[in-house]
This record gives structure tokens, sequence and C-alpha cells, in this order.
């Protein structure tokens, strides 16, 4: 879970404005730069509103939105408009959250605020035809929210409840169906809370699995990434015992398959993949398990002579060392959940971003889960939020060719690596 300390939020300078009905402007011509006019929105995804998810992205919203106004017109937001107006008021954010029912909607409705904040910010030239800026308050960010839940005002923070996590899962679920049918580039989710999913009769037990199941039971992977280390993992959200019987050679040639695309997708064109053993010391030549040997070397051969630079089996107590910084390797296969996850988290939560791999679209999420001891009082850091945001955005200037469209980026989550070449079959 995030610390509890966070970054300073400006007070608004006026209150936040009420929830209100979107509306679809008569003149759409932008007026910010025609990239990102163009450009497909990102979609963020509220999370489990009895956790910190409403906080972090209204906090993310209301950072990029003072700074860059132009990025945060291509940001939607998938919840409950209602919730996330009274939360952007208790928290004294300068956000005006406008309802929408569509992705096409919340699209015209930010290009017409942005239209209007440019329009605002200057005075009407002067015979010599210059304008000048205005000196007035600043305008609250317009928060574009796909409508797709209504939660009573009584619902506890901190808590299991299963009403939260329909939401949160009905918003997931809205995004992604956006995303497929393309209208949206990317999906950035906040924390959902597995048993409050699990309450609404919801059987995936995480953002992974159901959004392999929206995009047909595509093979993904789960990408852990922060600015000193990668991994990505074999077995996800299961048991110790059916992680290890899960571990086939099949599913370790396609994972070491799926990280080198993902990586080449990152800006990496060589990528240099680690692969940890699963028993200790890598079985020690077969003294601790003959895993490595029969499954995960096999794996290994299969993928070098497919031109990818993969090596290993390497212990799991080690291998992270090497590939810390980058300096060795570009990311870590691990073979279960906890064996990737601790070395990535343990570095910092704060800038680690969750990647899905092998979707057919773009989906990046915090690497920290819904927080619920600290539900509510306003001191949820967003930063692994705005590191998600930052490397979808780079990730869609990426697939579009147009890397310079972004000035928020996360380079040393995309580019840092070996430039050498594949090793020969």
């Amino acid at each position: 879970m995030p610390p509890s300390h966070d970054r300073p939020v400006q007070p608004a300078a006026a209150a936040p404005a009420p929830v209100q009905p979107g509306a679809y402007p008569t003149s759409l011509a932008p007026t910010f730069p025609a990239s990102l006019a163009t450009a497909l929105p990102i979609a963020i995804t509220m999370g489990d509103a009895c956790g910190i998810g409403p906080e972090i992205v209204l906090k993310a919203l209301a950072a990029i939105g003072t700074v860059q106004p132009d990025l945060a017109a291509r940001l939607i937001v998938y919840g409950d408009p209602g919730l996330l107006a009274r939360t952007a008021l208790r928290l004294g954010l300068p956000l005006a959250i406008t309802a929408c029912e569509s992705a096409v909607q919340a699209t015209a409705v930010l290009r017409a605020a942005q239209n209007a904040a440019l329009d605002s910010g200057f005075d009407t030239p002067g015979a010599d035809g210059t304008a000048h800026a205005k000196h007035t308050a600043p305008t609250p960010v317009t928060a574009a929210v796909v409508a797709c839940s209504s939660l009573p005002d009584d619902l506890p923070i901190g808590r299991i409840d299963a009403r939260a996590g329909l939401a949160a899962h009905t918003a997931i679920v809205r995004a992604s169906q956006d995303a497929i049918a393309g209208q949206i580039a990317a999906v950035v989710t906040a924390p959902i809370h597995k048993e409050a999913l699990r309450a609404a009769g919801i059987h995936h037990p995480g953002h992974t699995e159901i959004l392999a199941e929206l995009a047909g039971d595509s093979d993904v992977r789960m990408m852990l990434a922060n600015h000193e280390l990668r991994t990505i993992l074999v077995t996800i959200h299961v048991s110790l015992r059916e992680a290890i019987e899960q571990i086939t050679r099949e599913a370790v040639a396609d994972t070491i398959a799926i990280a080198h695309a993902g990586l080449q997708r990152l800006g990496i064109a060589h990528p240099r993949i680690a692969v940890a053993g699963l028993n200790p010391h890598a079985g020690e030549g077969g003294l601790m398990g003959r895993e490595e040997i029969e499954i995960i070397a096999p794996a290994i051969a299969q993928a070098r002579a497919q031109g990818i630079d993969a090596s290993g089996p390497w212990p799991g107590d080690t291998v992270f060392m090497r590939a810390r910084g980058f300096r060795d390797f570009d990311v870590v296969v691990a073979m279960y959940h906890d064996q990737g996850l601790i070395p990535v988290k343990y570095l910092g939560i704060e800038q680690g971003v969750n990647i899905t791999v092998g979707l057919p679209f773009i989906r990046t999420s915090v690497d920290h889960g819904t927080a619920f001891d600290i539900a509510g009082r306003g001191t949820a850091d967003a930063s692994s939020l705005r590191a998600a945001i930052d490397l979808a955005i780079t990730l869609c200037d990426a697939s579009t060719g147009d890397a310079a469209r972004s000035s928020m980026t996360a380079p040393t989550l995309a580019a840092s690596s070996s430039t050498s070449p594949p090793p020969s079959a």
C-alpha cells in the first residue's frame, strides 16, 4: 500500500463545481496542439470506491491539468461522477466534474473546455493584432467522467463492499470495450479489491484476468516496472502450489516471447531477458529440483533458437541484483507472483507501474492496492498513478510513430537497454 505521506496539493481557488451534465459543443475545432487534438483519449478507471482509487485519480488529474492542460484534455475517467465530485469537494481540488454518457461525448467536452480555457486566457487582440494574457483566477480543471455507476453517499470508506466491487468492475469493462472498439488509446487502472469483486459475484481475482477475458482470452502477462527494475510473471494470481503446476515449458517459452515483444514495444530493440529458476540455487544441478533442467532450460533454448537474447535459469535470490539499474538485463522472467513482485516493490511503489503485456490495447496500472487503512484521509500518494499515465502516453505515442508528441514520458521505464544484437541460434 502507498505510504502515508503525499505530495502537496494546492487548494482550489474556488469551490469545485457540482456535477455537470455533459453536452456536445456546437464547435469542436481545436485550438490546442493538433497532434493532441487528434490523438485518441486515455481512459482512467476509478478503482474501488472504498479505497484510495478516487482520491489518487482526482489528485493526478488536478496536478496534470494545472501544469499540462493539453494532456489533461486527453484523459477520460470511467466511474461514478457523483462520488468523484463529492471526493473532489472533500479534498478541495480545483476540478469541475462533468458526467458523460460515452467516450465520444467526453472527448467533445474536454476539447470544448480546452478551447474555452485558451480563449479566456487572452484579451481580444488590439489594433496591432497582439492578444495579451489575462491575469485571472485559475479555472477549475474539467474532469470528464463516463458514468458507469451511481453509488450512495453513505458508502463505507475503508471497508469491503460488494457495490464498490461491482462499480469498479463495470468501469473496467466499459473502458476496455471502448479500447477494443478503437475509441480509447489506452486504459490506466486505479486499484481494485479482490474480495470486493468476489462479494459482487465477479470470479476473476484481478485486473489481468478480467482484461484477458474481455480481449477474447488473450495470452497476457503481468509486467511490473520502475526506474530500476522490470519483471514479468509466468504465473499470476494463484496459490504457490498451483503456480508450480502451471510452470510448463510452453508457459515459460511463451512468457519469454511476450516479454521480448513487449520490451520492443517499449522501445528496446534487443531486450536482454534473464529467466529466474524456480528452486533454491536454480535447482543446484538437480539436487534441489529438476524443473530448471526439464522445463526452464529447454524453454530458454527454444527462445534463443528464435533469436531472443534469453539466459538462465539464474538463481532467484541474486538475478534481480544483476538486473537492478538494467545493468545486465532489461527484464527478469519470474516463475511466480511474489518472486517477481517483492524485488520491484521493495525498491519503492511510488513510481512502480503494472503493465499488461499481450492485450490488443495498452493497459498500465498502479503497482499498489486499495490501501483501505488510509482511505478517506486525503494522504494517499498519486505518484504511481502519474507514472502509469506517463507510460501509457509514451506507449501510445510510440505505437503511432510520434514519440515526440508527449512531454510526459517515463524514459527509464521505456528505454534503458543494451544495444547489442540478439544471439545467434
